[in-house]
């Protein structure tokens, strides 16, 4: 990643309630406690309510007004017209990410995401930062599984700049790429893959999670980032067909949003995007899946100071039945301070140092994760076994109407927030064009989370949290695998 990335209104509906990671391998510190395990508490009463009824829909009404239209070139189109402070977002996805790469072949989409910052046909190396920041601006880009986005925030004078700028990249970037830039930056991507996986202590933990939850030839198997061996083996000419493939009109989505004439907008997208060559269709994506019949167990010896256990299972593609369920889900069980786990681990056991759940769909499948980090003296299976009361509890018996309440309001309040920034608006009218096919879906999802019941969030959990049928994995201090779990497996990464 570029310069760290800005979320988006789904996003922000996550991490409202404290339960996302930050960057690979790693979480935001939680409160600290100390010693002891004991037996889980009663299931809390159902309140006296139906718990297979949905709470009532309230608040005001989530729309955005667009207008969408599409090049003959392929590139879809949306402008959004907000003229509360006099700023535009011109906001790009391409339909890349690590998912479009191969084994052998990784890291390409997140290298690209560098390179299309070093200057194209017409816009010198170096061009971009300086030429924005005199119209009062910033650019900025981020590469997931399944898209890399590029940004240019400016003063709304300045939108034509902004989107010369990108589409000169789109156009001419292989005018001004060469071997030496390539190499150049590979080298910057390497070293950040050194600072965020490497060298920082629990970083080798999601690859490991990635490694091991998908199988040979699905395309999550591996990290956005990409392996050191498979940068260093990329040719020049290999770097170049994958942004001939890719990178191309009829493979992208752009929405400018702000305070724009939406008809001056249109002409000048059409002007400057029009004559680009629509390129070749991508090729096709097959998914290899294989239902996991058993519970893995691994252990990583790391330069940490004390155990971190990580419990992941594989779930549901983003929007997909099951994912608000499985989101809400996550909030119960460690959405901030009042939440099951963050109460049991932090404050009432203070056997945890910190306790994160988060459901991370994606485009081709998604995947569960519960994470804690142990206090001095604490092993990861005192931690595991806490864990596994609670889920079972809420297989068991459905949460209650309160603590449901509580997270479709979070929820609620996050999605308001998201539609005071314009970039943010930008962004998730971006995402919800590429991943529902219509850029106004906020009411939609929205209404997904209060249509649940507790009922829902209990069946979630049976269906998808089976203990019997996950990924455990133990990050311990180097010599002290009896902190792990019992029958753990030393964790190797292929990448």
């Amino acid at each position: 990643m570029r310069r760290p990335a800005r979320l988006g209104a789904l996003a922000l509906l996550v991490t409202a309630a404290g339960c996302a990671t930050t960057s690979p391998g790693g979480v935001e510190p939680g409160a600290p406690g100390r010693g002891g395990v004991v037996t889980a508490p009663a299931p809390p009463p159902a309140d006296g309510v139906d718990v297979a009824a949905p709470l009532a829909a309230s608040g005001p009404e989530l729309s955005v007004d667009f207008e969408r239209f599409q090049l003959p070139n392929g590139l879809d189109v949306v402008l959004h017209r907000d003229a509360t402070i006099p700023v535009v977002s011109v906001n790009t996805w391409y339909h890349v990410g690590s998912a479009q790469e191969a084994p052998g072949r990784t890291g390409f989409a997140h290298l690209f995401e560098h390179l299309m910052f070093e200057g194209s046909a017409n816009v010198p190396e170096g061009a971009i930062d300086a030429w924005l920041e005199e119209a009062g601006g910033g650019a900025n880009g981020s590469t997931t599984t399944d898209r890399t986005n590029y940004t240019i925030d400016a003063a709304s004078n300045a939108l034509e700049l902004a989107l010369f700028l990108d589409a000169d990249r789109m156009a001419g970037l292989l005018d001004a790429m060469t071997p030496e830039s390539v190499d150049g930056q590979r080298d910057v991507v390497k070293n950040e893959r050194r600072q965020s996986y490497e060298n920082r202590p629990y970083g080798l933990a999601l690859p490991i999670l990635g490694q091991a939850l998908y199988p040979e030839g699905h395309p999550y198997r591996w990290p956005v980032i990409g392996s050191m061996a498979d940068l260093s083996a990329a040719s020049y000419d290999d770097v170049t067909q994958f942004f001939e493939t890719y990178y191309t009109p009829n493979n992208a989505s752009l929405v400018v949003a702000g305070d724009i004439d939406v008809a001056e907008a249109r002409r000048l997208v059409t002007q400057w995007y029009g004559p680009i060559p629509r390129g070749p269709e991508p090729p096709p994506q097959t998914v290899v899946t294989t239902p996991r019949g058993d519970e893995t167990r691994l252990v990583l010896e790391d330069q940490v100071q004390l155990p971190r256990l990580y419990l992941a299972w594989p779930s549901v593609p983003q929007y997909a039945a099951g994912d608000a369920a499985l989101t809400a889900l996550s909030q119960v069980l460690a959405g901030g301070k009042n939440s099951r786990l963050y109460k049991r681990l932090v404050y009432d056991l203070q056997i945890a140092q910190d306790v994160y759940a988060f459901q991370s769909g994606s485009q081709l499948g998604g995947a569960f994760y519960v994470i804690a980090t142990a206090r001095p003296g604490t092993s990861a299976d005192d931690l595991r076994a806490v864990v596994d009361e609670e889920i079972v509890r809420l297989q068991t018996a459905p949460p209650s109407a309160r603590e449901l309440e509580r997270v479709v309001n979070g929820v609620e309040s996050s999605f308001l927030d998201g539609l005071e920034s314009v970039g943010g608006k930008a962004d998730q009218l971006n995402g919800y064009l590429t991943f529902t096919g219509t850029p106004d879906f906020f009411e939609e999802d929205l209404a997904r989370f209060q249509a649940l019941s507790p009922r829902d969030l209990t069946d979630a959990a049976q269906s998808y949290l089976p203990l019997g049928r996950r990924v455990a994995l133990s990050v311990v201090p180097a010599g002290q695998p009896a902190l792990a779990l019992p029958g753990s497996e030393t964790a190797v990464s292929d990448y």
